[in-house]
């Protein structure tokens, strides 16, 4: 291998390095403080509409392709047990005897959107909260630890009252006591207890997810331990204790400062939905602004907890190797304790219409991005699919428009992706683009050239055979996800929380396979508008 040779696989190397950080710090950013996932397939669905509201097929549709999904279908109906508990609480049940584990998701319809104006983060530090124990589990004695957690209290409400009056001396004073009481009540934590009993069990993949819609609990067991599992998530949502709580709001704090505050292109999305969105909640980072986390207490916990985390509002799925007779008479056992209460409704505002072209601009230490992003309706919309087709055609992996012209062609872009249903979609959303410019080029350049791949598809029929691809990559994602007993029980619940109906899991498939040309290019033309769009730049910061 020659010189040259040497050169240039060894700077693609670093290059490709750099990319990939940026964009898993870009993913990680928008997970957490945004509550989506970038890597947004055609065959996932992620917000809804009232109950038993059904997708309607868009427009132009022709009836749905021969490949029809319905075989599966059948199958997962003649498996599937759903069961509603007198109280409300609503169980999926799906049998899947290949092998002795058994996945659970617990899903909380609440999320960032639902929180108080002042309260941003809440629905975030709630779940952080409940890996923490319960009056029996994490505590070597409740008894003993409940004063200490009241008197904890008792002293951060006093301590932010002398901070408001200038008492220097008494603030001292208190934050002194207080440490000494954290102490003391540190002694009586038993730490992680709910993850050592599952780990002891056998059990893998705890963990929990707060996005702007939907709170989401979830691990899998082996076989034997359903009534284990049972036991522990009805007691940590019966009986919760949001102990050490002071010191969960500051790894929060230090999780926006990483990937936010420290962070450009974290700062970047926050401006930039911030001028996408004048009312709605979408606006806000799904983490919470700084000072609404540092201003939250215990009781704001406790009563967004028990205006949400009610029995009506929660929904699980259990899927693989389970009878669902037997899993019905332990839901009944333990999941029927939970008292029947009325979930808290809250009407939210309806964002206008935008009508003109909105920009954002920082100037940061950072590689140049750019971001455009278009209003496009709810899920629930006859246009859904077309909405999803457009974002894949443009905008899924290294075969899409966008990458082809930007960065194999152009050479303008390191990279370029984008994703329908920013930052949710249970309400009006955004179609959101996004690129970063390869060395030598402008944020500028990329704007034309993005804008001119948007343009083809209002100007011209997509191709049948692009169109095919697409479509045939949307059944084989969605195949994959359902493949696993945790990607199966996570669909089944989004969609029969945000649908009505997990049944529109499958019927999804069959409404893309219906899109035609004419499709794309009505909605196309109607989306892409100059008045529609929000553009996002973040310059590079010299010296």
């Amino acid at each position: 291998m020659n010189q040259p040779t040497r050169l240039i696989l060894h700077y693609s190397s670093k290059v490709y390095i750099s990319l990939h950080r940026l964009f898993v710090t870009f993913l990680a950013l928008t997970i957490l403080c945004w509550g989506i996932n970038p890597e947004v397939t055609l065959a996932q669905t992620q917000t809804a509409p009232p109950p038993q509201r059904v997708l309607q097929p868009s427009k132009s549709q022709t009836p749905p392709a021969p490949s029809s999904i319905q075989p599966y279908l059948d199958r997962v109906i003649k498996e599937l047990t759903e069961f509603r508990l007198d109280n409300g609480m609503k169980f999926i049940v799906l049998e899947r005897h290949q092998a002795p584990v058994v996945s659970f998701v617990t899903y909380a319809d609440v999320g960032g959107v639902d929180e108080p104006d002042g309260k941003t983060g809440v629905a975030h530090f709630l779940e952080h909260l409940a890996f923490k124990g319960t009056t029996r589990i994490g505590t070597k004695d409740y008894k003993a630890e409940k004063p200490l957690l009241e008197r904890l209290e008792r002293l951060d409400t006093q301590i932010q009252a002398a901070k408001a009056n200038g008492k220097q001396d008494e603030v001292a004073r208190l934050q002194t006591e207080f440490k000494q009481v954290e102490a003391q009540a540190a002694k009586l934590v038993k730490q992680n207890e709910i993850g050592q009993i599952v780990e002891q069990a056998g059990g893998v993949g705890l963990n929990a997810t707060t996005t702007s819609e939907a709170t989401r609990y979830f691990y899998s067991f082996p076989a034997n331990k359903v009534e284990l599992w049972m036991s522990l998530e009805s007691d940590r949502f019966l009986n919760p204790v949001f102990r050490e709580f002071y010191k969960e709001k500051d790894v929060i704090l230090e999780e926006r400062r990483m990937r936010v505050e420290n962070s450009p292109i974290g700062l970047m999305l926050e401006k930039f939905i911030d001028a996408a969105y004048k009312v709605h909640p979408y606006r806000r980072p799904v983490i919470g602004y700084d000072q609404d986390i540092r201003n939250l207490e215990p009781k704001d916990v406790q009563k967004f907890f028990d205006s949400y985390y009610v029995p009506s509002n929660l929904a699980i799925a259990i899927v693989g190797d389970v009878n669902p007779a037997e899993v019905k008479k332990l839901a009944q056992i333990y999941f029927g304790r939970f008292r029947a209460k009325t979930k808290a409704v809250e009407q939210l505002p309806v964002e206008p219409a935008q009508k003109q072209t909105r920009e954002v601009t920082l100037e940061l230490p950072s590689q140049p991005w750019y971001l455009e992003g278009y209003h496009r309706p709810a899920v629930t919309h006859p246009d859904n699919a077309v909405y999803e087709i457009i974002g894949s055609l443009l905008s899924d992996g290294r075969t899409s428009r966008l990458y082809k012209s930007l960065v194999e062609q152009q050479r303008l872009a390191l990279n370029a992706q984008g994703l329908s249903g920013f930052p949710g979609d249970k309400y009006p959303n955004l179609m959101l683009f996004y690129a970063l410019t390869a060395p030598g080029h402008t944020v500028d350049e990329l704007a034309v050239a993005l804008r001119k791949e948007i343009d083809s598809l209002k100007n011209q029929p997509v191709a049948a055979s692009e169109l095919q691809r697409v479509k045939t990559q949307a059944r084989a994602s969605l195949l994959r996800t359902l493949d696993s007993n945790m990607g199966m029980a996570q669909q089944l619940l989004e969609y029969e929380v945000k649908t009505g109906s997990w049944r529109n899991l499958f019927k999804q498939l069959d409404e893309i396979a219906a899109v035609t040309p004419a499709d794309v290019q009505r909605v196309a033309k109607a989306t892409f508008t100059p008045e529609n769009r929000t553009i996002g730049k973040l310059l590079s910061k010299q010296g």
